[in-house]
């Protein structure tokens, strides 16, 4: 059975996979659990710091992940000698940016790294509400075809016109794959992007009008949260489907759920919870 390579409590230094002694790597706190994979992985650059270890509250950088760690002046007060911090993710939401700059905190995320990643995902996703992949595989294994006849066939995606929430990396290269799709794309972002021939629209209102999908791909911030909402998805229309690989809480769980359930909408495809902020 495998464990993370952590310093030890007593501060016992373990070798790593390279001959190393742990000892002689720089430290890394990592106050969630790691999989084997990463463990191996950062082990043989770093000595991996568990949140009991002795030397944890002395460590100057830390791996954090949206999943497990909320970065505040709590965490923070914790770890008094961090001053660099990484988080697993592309958002940084679960981390407080100004107490962070306040206290000479560094703060790097992922980047570009997953964007190809998200956007195969956001198009999966598209796919299969627009096709009723998953809905008509469990139709299928429940046996409906019997009692209730043939599964009604789905809507193909080319012609649509998606309207992309957030044109960065990951909603341009939602944007280039749709387009091989031959779909038309306009996006909403915080001002227009020079360099990209698809149509701008300043408000997420208007989008949703002109829109078939929407795809939701920005940053969660004050001014996104609950940014599809009543209004959003009453624009989007009977045939509108919403497709988010956001945050939870960019949507108003609420509205989506009464729209989904009156057939104000036509579907939707999530790859977050909404509980999650």
């Amino acid at each position: 059975m495998s464990s993370s390579p952590y310093l030890t409590a007593a501060g016992a230094s373990i070798t790593s996979s390279n001959g190393s002694s742990l000892s002689d790597l720089p430290p890394l706190l990592a106050p969630h659990p790691l999989s084997d994979a990463w463990s191996t992985a950062l082990s043989t650059k770093f000595t991996l710091i568990s949140p009991s270890c002795q030397h944890s509250t002395s460590a100057h950088a830390a791996l954090v992940s949206i999943s497990y760690n909320q970065v505040d002046p709590v965490f923070l007060d914790q770890y008094p000698s961090l001053r660099c911090i990484v988080t697993s993710s592309v958002g940084l939401d679960h981390i407080d940016l100004e107490e962070c700059q306040r206290r000479g905190v560094q703060v790097a995320n992922v980047g570009e790294s997953f964007s190809t990643d998200a956007a195969d995902y956001a198009v999966g996703l598209l796919i299969d509400v627009l096709r009723r992949i998953t809905m008509s595989e469990r139709y299928l294994r429940y046996g409906s075809w019997v009692t209730r006849g043939d599964y009604l066939l789905g809507s193909k995606l080319g012609g649509k016109h998606v309207g992309i929430v957030g044109l960065g990396s990951i909603g341009s290269a939602i944007a280039k794959r749709l387009k091989a799709f031959g779909c038309k794309i306009s996006y909403l972002s915080r001002k227009p992007k020079p360099d990209v021939s698809y149509k701008y629209i300043p408000y997420i209102y208007d989008l949703a009008t002109e829109s078939d999908i929407l795809i939701v791909s920005c940053s969660l911030t004050k001014e996104t949260h609950h940014i599809i909402n009543k209004q959003v998805l009453r624009a989007l229309g009977k045939e509108g489907i919403i497709i988010n690989i956001g945050r939870g809480a960019h949507i108003d769980e609420s509205e989506l759920v009464q729209s989904l359930v009156r057939g104000e909408i036509k579907g939707a495809g999530m790859n977050r919870t909404f509980q999650r902020s």
